[in-house]
This record gives structure tokens, sequence and C-alpha cells, in this order.
């Protein structure tokens, strides 16, 4: 993104044209076809110099509420968000190192979390902490059992 140009103009017309022009009818199909990557590259992807990754956030959490699929999109940004900090999975060893990149994809998770999912989304990086997946888990998309297993898709 440069000189701010991302926010200059209609934002949704333009993340819009920019799905439809790729082949997808909403920009939940566009990042569900590109599980796991990260929300800045999914900018980038629709454009480089005008959108950011908080556009294709809100963008995604308005389509996931209008659908009543809130708790999926907060387990897809943790996907996406476990990728950019975590790419190689669940350390081995929580040395500091790896505590912060740990640290840093549940902070920003609960950061971008909707405050409706807010207590549910702690509950389930408290769980993550005090009994750690397998060294090298990294869930491929919102779908993952264990995800699904902290975040069961009922609705709050």
């Amino acid at each position: 993104m440069s000189n701010g140009r991302a926010w200059q103009g209609n934002v949704k017309a333009r993340l819009y044209e920019r799905v439809r022009e790729r082949g997808y009818a909403s920009l939940t199909a566009f990042a569900d076809a590109r599980p796991s990557v990260p929300l800045h590259l999914l900018a980038e992807e629709l454009g480089k110099d005008d959108v950011a990754g908080v556009q294709v956030l809100s963008g995604l959490l308005a389509e996931a509420e209008r659908r009543n699929q809130v708790t999926r999109f907060v387990r897809d940004v943790f996907t996406r968000l476990w990728t950019q900090s975590v790419p190689d999975g669940w350390p081995a060893v929580l040395d500091d190192t790896n505590r912060f990149k740990v640290a840093e994809a549940l902070g920003s998770w609960i950061a971008y979390t909707p405050e409706t999912h807010k207590e549910r989304a702690d509950k389930a990086g408290d769980a993550l902490l005090a009994t750690p997946p397998p060294p090298g888990w990294r869930p491929l998309g919102p779908d993952d059992e264990l995800l699904r297993t902290l975040l069961p898709d009922e609705e709050v």
C-alpha cells in the first residue's frame, strides 16, 4: 500500500470489483480458495497499492455476519495469522523466540476477533497453551479439526 491510496474512493466497490474480476461471487469465496494465506497477502493479490489487509478483514467479517458464520470467520482469521506468525507450525520447544511467535499470533487473533467472540477465542487460546498440539501442527483452514473442537460453529 502506498500513500494511503487504499483509503481513497469507494473501498467496498473496489474490493468487490477485484474479487469479481477474479471470478468469485464473494470475498469469502476468494479467501476460501486461498486457505491460510495471510490477510496482507490476500490484499496484495487484490491490489498491491490500493487494498489493505484490514479492508479484507472487514469485508470478510461483514460477509460472515450476514451468513451467521462469525465463528468460522474467527477460525479463519486464526489460521491466517498463525501461518503469518508461526509458519512452521506449533514449536517443538517453547523457548523465548517461539513463545514470542505464539504470543504474537494469539494476541493478533484476539485483537482481530469481534467482541461477540473474544471470550470464546481467549479460552481457545488458553486451551492451546495449556494442552499444546503436536509439534508442527498448523491449521490449514477454518475447518481444522482442532480449531472446530476449540471453537465449534454454535453462534453466540
